[in-house]
């Protein structure tokens, strides 16, 4: 299999300078870029039809498409990097800002140069120090030697790129909430449309886009839409970075084709479970995606086929529950993750959430009755989207709504006695 992203992470050492970067390939396809008109880089990576690895899936050209173009649009126009990365179980962004930092700020260079941004900003996770040190030496890098200031390579495009550093919330990896944040406001989402395409930062267009989507980008302008598509095992273009954990005896990360079966990340890469534990289930793309059981290990991991079976790709980064683990608890600590992390802003979320995790808070003390299932039922049933001002709501009944399906005699028995696994 052709490593795309991490080829040249060297895992115990320092990233790539830029002049290692170079004699790697690095900078090729921003050159080859800035050859062509900013729609021809659009059309590019709508045909290698690259999805957004940020969770939703989303197409990236057609969101660039969206941008208006040419000399009567808003300027200036920003390019956003979603880094804040906060996902529980989600860990892949954290090594493509450290091992690779070049490699995302050519991927930038060429989506700005794509919508017609002037400025962009890498909104990074506050504890991402390391991440953040080398972003900024590989900046300067870039910045002394051409490749990101006035008139980069020669050319008559101008960028310059900013390192925001979050103030360390959950709700900030939600973009409308992102940008809200980045402009010295509190982080709550915002109404749409318009969409920030339009009317984003500083009411001009932006494009927010994940650290591990715009890195696939110069692979993508370098080596063409075919070659892309043809990395992936399905219809969605590309590879993956697939992560691991739980009780598992090899937990990580791993670059992978689009659509690498569950059972072969679970067997092959992460050698299986541990000795003495069992598999019950598993939360495929993170915290906020709904439970996979044994019988749906062979399904392929891409954005279609885990909708088909009632849940979503979301990162990619598997959460493994073993037989050893209290459903419920599991639930819990989600639950109770994400009641702490809403904004506030609408009220479905801000007191739904917190009831629905002291309710499973009491289930577990030995506090629980009958009707606290119910409770938990129509939580799960009405905080959907639509009744909720953002996705994050809807995303922490995901975990909690497929428990209730798949475990309910696990949370029949926690009524009126404590947890059987504590």
């Amino acid at each position: 299999m052709e490593l795309v992203l991490t080829k040249n992470i060297r895992p115990e050492g320092e990233p790539l300078t830029l002049a290692e970067y170079e004699q790697a390939g690095g900078y090729e396809a921003l050159r080859r870029a800035l050859g062509m008109s900013p729609q021809e880089v659009q059309r590019m990576v709508t045909e290698a039809n690259l999805l957004g690895r940020g969770g939703a899936g989303f197409p990236t050209g057609r969101k660039w498409a969206s941008v208006p173009m040419g000399e009567r649009a808003r300027t200036p126009k920003y390019f956003v990097v979603n880094a804040d990365e906060m996902e529980p179980g989600a860990m892949k962004d954290r090594l493509l800002l450290e091992g690779d930092p070049h490699q995302l700020i050519e991927g930038i260079i060429i989506s700005a140069y794509a919508v017609e941004a002037s400025q962009a900003y890498i909104f990074l996770r506050w504890e991402y120090r390391l991440a953040a040190r080398r972003l900024v030496s590989a900046l300067s890098q870039a910045y002394h030697h051409n490749r990101l200031g006035r008139r980069l390579l020669g050319s008559s495009f101008s960028l310059d790129i900013h390192v925001h550093l979050s103030g360390g919330r959950y709700m900030c990896g939600e973009a409308e909430a992102l940008l809200s944040a980045l402009e010295g406001r509190r982080a709550v989402p915002r109404s749409k449309p318009p969409y920030p395409t339009v009317c984003g930062l500083w009411g001009k267009p932006t494009v927010v886009n994940n650290v591990e989507t715009v890195c696939n980008i110069p692979h993508i302008v370098k080596h063409g839409p075919e070659w892309f598509r043809s990395l992936s095992l399905t219809d969605e273009g590309g590879t993956k970075l697939y992560g691991v954990s739980g009780r598992v005896k090899r937990p990580g990360v791993w670059e992978l084709p689009m659509g690498t079966p569950i059972r072969r990340l679970l067997d092959d890469h992460a050698d299986g479970m541990q000795d003495g534990y069992g598999f019950r289930a598993l939360l495929p793309g993170g915290g906020s995606t709904a439970f996979v059981l044994e019988e749906h290990l062979d399904t392929p991991m891409d954005f279609a086929s885990m909708e088909a079976i009632g849940t979503r790709l979301g990162t990619g980064t598997m959460i493994v529950m073993d037989d050893r683990t209290c459903p419920v608890g599991m639930v819990r600590g989600l639950e109770g993750f994400f009641a702490r992390e809403s904004c506030g802003w609408c009220t479905p979320c801000r007191e739904g959430l917190p009831w629905v995790a002291r309710t499973l808070e009491a289930l577990e003390a030995g506090d629980g009755r009958p009707e606290d299932l119910e409770t938990l039922d129509h939580h799960a049933r009405w905080l959907r989207m639509g009744h909720t001002f953002c996705a994050l709501a809807p995303g922490a009944m995901m975990p909690l709504a497929s428990a209730l399906k798949h475990f309910r005699a696990e949370f029949e028995s926690h009524i009126g006695a404590r947890c059987p696994w504590s």
